[in-house]
C-alpha cells in the first residue's frame, strides 16, 4: 500500500509514474500538481476556515468590516440607528456608485468600491447567506483566480450597467453574485453532457428567479445591476473556462489577472481612503 501512495497516472498517456516526477517518463509531458491537490488543497488556519470557502470567508469578512466603519462613521454623523441602516452621505462617502461622480468627475473606483458595500444590515445578511454558498461553488469548478476575475469583472459590468440606467446611489454585491450566477451558467453551457444541463437549468432558474424579484421591487432593487452583473459573470467565465488537469498558459493567465483585479481593488479603496481623510482634515 504504501508503495502505491507514491504513484500517480500521467494525465496525458495515462502511465503510472512517481507523484515526485516533473516530467512523465513515458511521453515528456509537464506535469503540475495532481488535480486533487489542486482542488483540494488543505485547509487554513488548521482547519478553522475550509480551503473551499476561504476566498469567499475573505470576501465577506472585507464586506462586514467595511459595514461596521461606516456604522460607526454614520453613527457620529448623528445617524443613531446607523447598524441597521445607512444613510446616503456615509454610502456617498464610502464610494457608493452615482452617475455623476463616475461620468462627470472620472470617479472610476465607485464601479469596484460599490460592490462591496451594503446599504443596511438586512441587506448585507441577505448577500452574505447567498455569497456562502455560491461563491463557495464557484471557486470550486473554475479555480480561485477565475473566481476571483469574474467576481471583479461582473462587479464593473454590474455598476456600470446601473450607472447608464439609473442615476441613484447604488450598493451591494448582488451585482458580482448575479455574475456568479452567470458564469455557472456559462459551466452548463460549456459542458456538453447531462451534468452540464441540469447545471443551466438549475442556475438559469436562480437568475430568472432574481430578476423576477428584483422586478417586484423595483424602487429599491437595482435590476440593471443584476442584468450588468450577469453578463460580466457569463462573459468572463465561458472565455475563462474550467481549469484543465495539467496547468499551461491560460492558468497563468488567469493568475496575472486575479492579481490585477486585487491590485485595482485596493487602488479603488485607496482613493476612497484619500476621499474621506481629505474630508476629515
Amino acid at each position: 500500500m504504501a508503495a502505491m501512495e507514491t504513484r500517480r497516472m500521467c494525465p496525458n498517456c495515462r502511465a503510472f509514474i512517481s507523484t515526485k516526477d516533473k516530467e512523465c517518463a513515458y511521453c515528456g509531458v509537464k506535469l503540475g500538481p495532481r488535480a486533487i491537490d489542486r482542488r483540494s488543497p488543505s485547509d487554513v488556519l488548521g482547519g478553522l476556515i475550509p480551503h473551499a470557502r476561504f476566498t469567499t470567508v475573505v470576501i465577506l469578512t472585507i464586506n462586514f468590516g467595511l459595514y461596521l466603519a461606516m456604522a460607526v462613521y454614520s453613527m457620529k454623523g448623528g445617524n443613531q440607528n446607523a447598524f441597521m441602516s445607512l444613510d446616503g452621505r456615509t454610502l456617498f462617502d464610502f464610494g457608493a456608485k452615482l452617475r455623476e461622480a463616475i461620468f462627470g468627475y472620472g470617479q472610476w473606483w465607485r464601479l469596484i468600491t460599490a460592490g462591496f458595500l451594503h446599504a443596511g444590515l438586512l441587506h448585507i445578511l441577505m448577500n452574505s447567506w447567498v455569497l456562502f454558498d455560491l461563491g463557495t461553488t464557484v471557486e470550486q469548478f473554475y479555480g480561485t483566480s477565475r473566481m476571483l476575475a469574474i467576481y471583479f469583472v461582473s462587479t464593473i459590468t454590474g455598476f456600470l450597467a446601473s450607472s447608464y440606467w439609473n442615476a441613484g446611489l447604488s450598493v451591494g454585491a448582488s451585482a458580482p453574485l448575479f455574475g456568479l450566477i452567470g458564469a455557472m451558467i456559462a459551466l452548463g453551457v460549456t459542458q456538453r453532457s447531462s451534468m452540464g444541463s441540469a447545471i443551466k437549468a438549475m442556475y438559469t432558474r436562480w437568475a430568472l428567479y432574481g430578476l423576477v424579484f428584483g422586478l417586484m421591487f423595483s424602487g429599491i432593487i437595482d435590476n440593471a445591476a443584476h442584468l450588468g452583473g450577469l453578463a460580466g459573470g457569463f462573459a468572463t467565465a465561458y472565455l475563462a473556462n474550467t481549469p484543465k488537469l495539467v496547468s499551461d498558459w491560460k492558468d497563468r493567465f488567469w493568475r496575472y489577472a486575479s492579481i490585477g483585479c486585487i491590485a485595482l481593488t485596493v487602488l479603488a479603496f485607496f482613493e476612497v481612503f484619500l476621499t474621506l481623510n481629505a474630508k476629515v482634515t
